[in-house]
């Protein structure tokens, strides 16, 4: 008997052809992640491009001012303008003065229930990334003892210490409580 060729597997199915269907699908789904990393690319590449990506934290220390205090207290208070204009948050983590003896402590001043107020010391304050941090007597601050004849006018050296960035030193001037310095 002769044998006959024949275009059918031996299993009898045709061979596999994909539909319209599966091909759109798996499109698609190939599709999705390619769009996703295109879009974090464009993203990356935007802030990049911002000059803050890695940027560390850039200080600057302004307005520094020291309150002369009233009658026979030695007890004050020093506060300065930080800014940060880097890409990363710091923070303040000590101050120090050459000029001052005696402890010098970062705190933050509180109002009770009853209207009194009392300050408490703080470990550190945060600088934000660029943002600034502004002391103030009802905020944070520096608490230190003033040195003896201290007087309107006079500039006390300081030392900024902050957690990732380097020491910055700075002048404060010696002012009346609720005077600015110039």
């Amino acid at each position: 008997m002769a044998s006959t060729t024949s275009t059918t597997s031996t299993t009898g199915q045709s061979p596999w052809r994909p539909s319209r269907r599966r091909l759109t699908d798996s499109l698609l789904a190939a599709l999705a992640p390619v769009a996703a990393c295109g879009l974090a690319l464009g993203g990356l590449t935007t802030w990049v491009g911002a000059g803050k990506a890695g940027s560390p934290a850039r200080i600057a220390v302004a307005s520094g001012r020291v309150l002369l205090p009233y009658g026979t207290s030695t007890e004050t208070a020093a506060f300065f303008d930080v800014s940060n204009r880097g890409g990363a948050d710091d923070r303040l983590v000590r101050v120090t003065s050459s000029a001052v003896s005696g402890g010098i402590a970062l705190s933050r001043h509180r109002m009770t229930a009853g209207a009194a107020a009392y300050r408490t010391e703080v470990d550190s304050a945060t600088v934000p990334a660029g943002g600034a941090l502004s002391m103030s007597p009802v905020g944070v601050d520096v608490t230190l003892r003033a040195g003896a004849g201290w007087r309107v006018g006079d500039l006390v050296p300081f030392t900024l210490h902050f957690e990732r960035g380097r020491p910055v030193r700075t002048l404060a001037v010696v002012v009346r409580p609720g005077e600015r310095a110039s």
